[in-house]
């Protein structure tokens, strides 16, 4: 599920660039070498952000079912018990009557939504999100399919991905997944380490990774499928993540999704107790040791033991975006790999700002330039699913504001390795307020953290780029494109696109 979250540092000099904070982006589930160019197997990129268009091609499902809470979720669950998720050939067992009444209360949601156009326009892309999807028995997942094509069609050939733990699935579960339509799977991994994974408070270990990696390689049909990581985990070192990535490339998905810890309110690392010691040096007779004050400390602190200190959580982020890239992998966003012509194309329906519809508990829309969330308590959304059907529920109506627009397409479009189309945002919000963006990343051009682009997406020199602001009769003569570098400008996105924040909202 994408969280449009970004914090922010709410004050920054405008004039030299800030020290760089090594602290990798946020990037939640849901989200090229700095030098020259965008890799050419990126040459021919989708359409860089821009205002959305009239008619979604894409629908995200929550499906909240998991075994139990990650110590670090927050998001809508519905937590079965850990013996839930056997596979058939584990031991056939009655479908959960808690699935079976929440999708059939997903189908009403489906079916009581209005199509944005009447234009015809089919779903180029679905995305079964949780969760933990892969618990939902594939009859039921066939069902949302089969409601989603007759509401609002399915191209020819649709994306239809889907999230799997591994130990919630087996061969046969799978196959069927794959016979109903889904042809990509998004693994959630998240560690090869069997102390990390127990930290965490994931359901599975190191053994049903493994597992799940063979079944997922050996299904025919499947092509594509992506790895999740998490990296900043507690007492993560760098050999546990060098070991992670290692194991990650040797299993050879088409995708890899490495995300940074995030310690979110709420969360059982939000709220965790901890006592930190002073170190003890030398040898103290057990009769009379000094008296040892202990602090006690609530909620994982980013930074702070025994999560990795911020420059180890920049140095994960550099060994991710270095040992992917010389395996081949594009970093064509700052939490997502992939080999060439491997994107999630239902992620690029985020990161182009593009309209999707969104159906199941606390899940997010965007339709005509409005976002909303559907309620995250299961008794909650079951009353808004009764008022969507009866016609009394309707989302205030208002005309998008140009300000959260374009803050919206320079967040995504700074997210990608295709960067910012100067020329395109130019037309859409003016070209002073581009002129005064572009002075504003000016000295993070000339330091490297901002790279400066042609048509071609030609990395240019920065006095280019300073020759191109002194034209301001014709901006983007010679620059059309700016990107942050990777890994170092993406490691400074939050401070930099705070800055683009003051220049569109004062």
């Amino acid at each position: 599920m994408l969280r449009l979250a970004f914090p922010l540092v709410s004050h920054l000099p405008a004039r030299k660039p800030p020290p760089i904070r090594p602290r990798p982006p946020p990037a939640r589930r849901y989200a090229a070498s700095a030098t020259a160019t965008v890799s050419s197997s990126t040459s021919s990129p989708p359409s860089p952000p821009s205002l959305p268009p009239l008619s979604p091609s894409s629908a995200y499902v929550h499906l909240p079912f998991c075994r139990k809470r990650c110590h670090y979720c927050d998001f809508p669950i519905v937590a079965l018990g850990s013996s839930s998720g056997t596979a058939p050939s584990r031991g056939e067992v009655a479908d959960d009557p808690r699935i079976v009444d929440y999708v059939r209360l997903l189908l009403r949601e489906v079916a009581a939504t209005r199509p944005v156009s009447d234009d015809g326009v089919p779903l180029e892309t679905v995305f079964f999100g949780g969760g933990t999807p892969s618990l939902v028995p594939p009859r039921l997942v066939a069902a949302v399919l089969d409601a989603l094509r007759g509401r609002f069609g399915l191209s020819a050939c649709p994306e239809v991905s889907i999230e799997m733990d591994p130990g919630t699935f087996d061969a046969a579960k799978l196959r069927e997944l794959v016979g109903v339509g889904v042809n990509r799977v998004s693994l959630g991994v998240q560690a090869f380490q069997e102390d990390l994974l127990r930290s965490c408070g994931r359901a599975h270990g190191v053994e049903e990774v493994h597992e799940a990696v063979g079944i997922v390689t050996a299904c025919e049909g499947l092509q594509n499928w992506s790895m999740d990581l998490i990296s900043s985990l507690p007492n993560q070192t760098e050999e546990m993540w060098e070991e992670s990535l290692r194991c990650t490339v040797d299993a050879r998905p088409t995708h890899v999704s490495v995300y940074d810890l995030q310690i979110e309110q709420g969360t059982k690392f939000g709220q965790i107790k901890i006592q930190l010691l002073p170190p003890v040096t030398g040898h103290i007779h057990l009769f009379c040791a000094p008296q040892i004050h202990v602090l006690v400390q609530f909620g994982y602190t980013p930074g702070v033991f025994p999560l990795p200190s911020d420059t180890e959580s920049a140095n994960f982020y550099k060994i991710a975006s270095k040992r992917l890239s010389e395996a081949g992998y594009n970093h064509y966003e700052i939490s997502s790999y992939s080999k060439p012509g491997y994107e999630c194309k239902h992620n690029l329906t985020y990161w182009q700002n593009r309209p999707f519809y969104a159906f199941g508990l606390g899940s997010a829309s965007y339709i005509n330039g409005v976002r909303y969330s559907r309620p995250r308590r299961m008794k909650e959304y079951a009353e808004w699913v009764q008022k969507l059907e009866d016609g009394t529920w309707s989302h205030e109506s208002r005309s998008s504001d140009m300000k959260d627009m374009a803050m919206d397409v320079v967040m995504l479009s700074l997210r990608t390795a295709w960067g910012l189309d100067l020329q395109r945002f130019s037309k859409s919000f003016g070209k002073s307020l581009a002129l005064s963006l572009c002075n504003t990343f000016k000295p993070f051009v000339e330091s490297g953290l901002i790279i400066a682009m042609d048509m071609e997406r030609q990395a240019l020199p920065h006095l280019d780029f300073e020759l191109d602001l002194q034209n301001e009769g014709d901006l983007g003569s010679k620059v059309a494109f700016i990107r942050l570098s990777d890994p170092d400008g993406f490691l400074l996105s939050n401070e930099l696109i705070s800055l683009a924040f003051g220049v569109i909202s004062p």
